[in-house]
């Protein structure tokens, strides 16, 4: 039972008493219902919030091009076949002691894509029926984990170990419970229960330019997601942090729910990652040109920063090396590596100085008429922040260069669009298939525009399918 004095008072201390002004109005149900509410915002750190985000865009707007230079250090590529065959060796050892753990957020919905429900269940319509983003995603973590299995032996007994990489699904308030049965109706796609974790992105209270919250109605405060860089909040204030630690986590890969194509838990990118004693990482892939609006991996005042497209002049979109490629051209896909200890000394320190200031519509309950009104012009702020804004306080980034059209198939915009759809990433997905058939040894025949498929429960990354194709015709479509 919540404590209505105690909320009182805190509101009151806080500056914020206006939101108690109907609280005797409302009926018993309301009121315990809003008190609750009341009750989980941690009203008391409101004001350094907004102070400290205030500050910083006071900082941005004085950043000058001059400020903003190319990433200066080392860039790995995937391409690199002998360096990345040495990345992934260094990468499977620490997923097979169990030192790895893997993190998607899946906070949004399908809304763009005319989709009612979480993204991650949304079906990209492949022929097998392994349609959903979040299927893709724990299959493939099913056939990463046996093949870290496979590296460990105890030689004196001539047994295999199993490994562990857990899976962390941050959600949001919208989706959580969904997501949550989702996974049970599907017994966790293969996962083990116990190693699949559902954590809820944050929300905080909307407000006025002046500092104050605002009320959606009488009795209940408007309230919006805190940005994908709440993870690092949520991931201390629902205890998740605390079971990586527990579980003798020491390395996170941590990406976006849209891309049909991602690497769950990469040994690759963790592999370079730790073999540049890296505390931070970021997978990039190359701009198709100097104009694709896509934010880019650079630094401002020496330290590691993404830069959106707006913030960069022609000029610079255009300039190029000595190799020809693009300077400011490593395109960020929200596709990142942390250490543990990274964020625990570096980045929960630091969590009150990573929110920006978002000015929006914000719907507000109107005492005259006692109706929620939506405004046509900005009307107050939103306290957000970005996953990578906390790129600058780490002093060793790692950055791979991934091959665009094996590591990258965003699914955003609805069926039928010419870009970044479930069609484009549809075939993504069968050019993957038909290049890892080529690669093991096999004959394509048939229709090479057709779909084609290979279950990531079949090879996570190519692998092991020499048995199956090896000197074989394969005729398209398929799907194996």
């Amino acid at each position: 039972m919540v404590e209505e004095s105690q909320v009182i008072s805190r509101y009151q201390a806080a500056g914020q008493e206006h939101v108690l002004k109907h609280l005797d109005t409302l009926s018993v149900g309301e009121k315990e219902t809003f008190l609750k509410q009341l009750d989980s915002i941690k009203v008391e750190d409101l004001s350094s919030l907004i102070e400290s985000a205030l500050a910083d865009q006071k900082e941005d707007d004085k950043d000058d091009d001059d400020n903003i230079t190319p990433f200066s250090k080392h860039v790995g590529r995937s391409t690199d076949k002998a360096y990345s065959a040495l990345a992934y060796e260094k990468g499977i050892e620490v997923i097979a002691r169990s030192e790895v753990a893997a993190l998607v957020l899946a906070g949004g919905q399908g809304t763009r894509l005319g989709f009612e429900g979480p993204k991650g269940m949304y079906d990209i319509g492949l022929s097998s029926g392994r349609c959903t983003l979040f299927q893709l995603l724990a299959e493939r973590l099913k056939k990463l984990q046996q093949l870290a299995s496979d590296h460990i032996d105890d030689s004196s007994t001539g047994s295999k170990t199993s490994c562990i990489c857990p899976f962390y699904i941050m959600t949001s308030p919208i989706n959580h419970e969904q997501t949550i049965t989702f996974f049970k109706e599907n017994d966790y796609f293969g996962l083990s229960e116990g190693n699949v974790l559902f954590f809820q992105q944050g929300m905080l209270p909307c407000m006025t330019n002046e500092g104050k919250i605002i009320m959606e109605t009488a009795s209940k405060i408007a309230m919006a997601p805190d940005g994908n860089g709440g993870i690092y909040p949520s991931l201390q204030n629902s205890g998740m942090f605390d079971d990586m630690s527990d579980r003798g986590i020491k390395y996170l890969h941590v990406f976006s729910i849209d891309n049909a194509l991602t690497k769950i838990a990469d040994p690759a990118f963790i592999g370079y990652c730790i073999m540049q004693d890296s505390d931070c990482g970021n997978k990039v892939v190359w701009k198709t040109g100097p104009h694709e609006k896509v934010g880019v991996i650079a630094e401002k005042a020496g330290k590691p920063c993404i830069v959106e497209y707006s913030e960069i002049t022609t000029e610079m979109s255009e300039r190029t090396g000595r190799d020809g490629r693009l300077l400011f051209g490593a395109g960020n896909i929200c596709n990142h590596f942390y250490t543990l200890d990274f964020l625990r000394d570096k980045v929960m320190p630091n969590l009150a100085n990573l929110y920006h200031i978002a000015r929006k519509k914000i719907p507000y309950f109107d005492k005259a008429t006692q109706t929620t009104i939506k405004p046509e012009v900005n009307n107050g702020i939103k306290l957000e922040s970005f996953i990578f804004d906390i790129f600058p306080l780490s002093e060793r980034m790692g950055v791979l260069d991934a091959l665009r059209d094996q590591e990258f198939a965003p699914v955003k915009n609805a069926p039928g669009s010419s870009t970044d759809s479930p069609d484009t990433a549809r075939a993504y997905l069968s050019k993957q298939a038909q290049q890892w058939v080529l690669e093991a040894g096999g004959n394509l025949t048939g229709d090479l525009d057709s779909l084609c498929e290979i279950s990531p429960l079949t090879s996570y990354g190519g692998e092991g399918l020499e048995e199956i194709v090896q000197g074989k015709d394969v005729n398209c479509p398929f799907s194996f």
